[in-house]
């Protein structure tokens, strides 16, 4: 079983719903259990145009799934939930579903990074992470968490 954290955003519509939808419809997935969820942080938007505001979250999962079959999943329930992949990049979104570590995995692919290249930068990504999962070190960059979380100069709100 491979460790893995998902990171689940949503700022259109319902979004406590939204973020409670997505957790269950990942955990009813054979082959993945939702193992805990961190704090939903109320977070600023990041990039695009004037928006609401997220709720942000990190769920950490056991699967049996690669990491392709867990993006096609993880895809699938985006596009269930009435994610467009035409939506404007960084808009508003009724889901945003990343993968941001999956075990000390590191991989390059044209459709997918991990970890998520820009986790070590987000507020909302890494107060969740910290939460859950202090000493789990960045398998490129080495540093844990919490350490990543102190580093931080993004002084977005959370």
């Amino acid at each position: 079983m491979a460790r893995v954290f998902i990171g689940i955003g949503s700022n259109d519509g319902d979004r406590l719903e939204n973020i409670s939808q997505a957790a269950w419809q990942l955990g009813s997935v054979p082959g993945i259990r939702v193992s805990q969820m961190a704090t939903i942080y109320d977070t600023e938007p990041v990039g695009g145009p004037p928006q609401p505001e997220f709720l942000n979250t990190v769920v950490e999962l056991e699967t049996t799934l690669s990491p392709q079959q867990l993006l096609d999943t993880v895809k699938g329930v985006e596009r269930k939930m009435g994610r467009l992949p035409s939506g404007p990049r960084w808009g508003p979104r009724v889901i945003d579903l990343d993968i941001l570590l999956y075990d000390e995995c590191v991989l390059k692919e044209p459709n997918l990074i991990i970890p998520h290249p820009r986790m070590h930068e987000r507020r909302f990504v890494l107060e969740p992470l910290a939460q859950l999962v202090p000493e789990f070190r960045h398998p490129l960059l080495g540093h844990t968490m919490a350490e990543l979380l102190a580093r931080l100069t993004d002084q977005s709100l959370v």
